[in-house]
Order: structure tokens, then sequence, then C-alpha cells
């Protein structure tokens, strides 16, 4: 199944603040932490510890 990574984050993200109440700046730093991470040079690692 091939999702795409925005919309991966994007529910990760609404789950996150509905059940954890994080503030705002950290749901943001985060997601865009895993979106620069996912397209670094860390992404095979990322991947194969994914699958």
């Amino acid at each position: 199944m091939h999702v795409p990574l925005w919309l991966a984050l994007l529910c990760i993200g609404v789950l996150g603040v509905k059940l954890i109440r994080p503030p705002w700046w950290l749901v943001a730093v985060l997601l865009l932490g895993g979106y620069l991470l996912a397209d670094s040079v860390l992404a095979p690692v990322i991947n194969t510890a994914v699958k």
C-alpha cells in the first residue's frame, strides 16, 4: 500500500493533536523535521525500518 508522505504526516499530526494536545509549534517542528528527514541521506535507513 502506497500512501503519500504528506497524507501520512497529516494523519499523524491530527491524531497527535487530538490525543496529546501538544503546543502547535511542537507539532509544526515535528512534522517539518519528519518531512525533511524523509528527504535526507537517512531515508534508506528509515525506509527499511518502516517496512
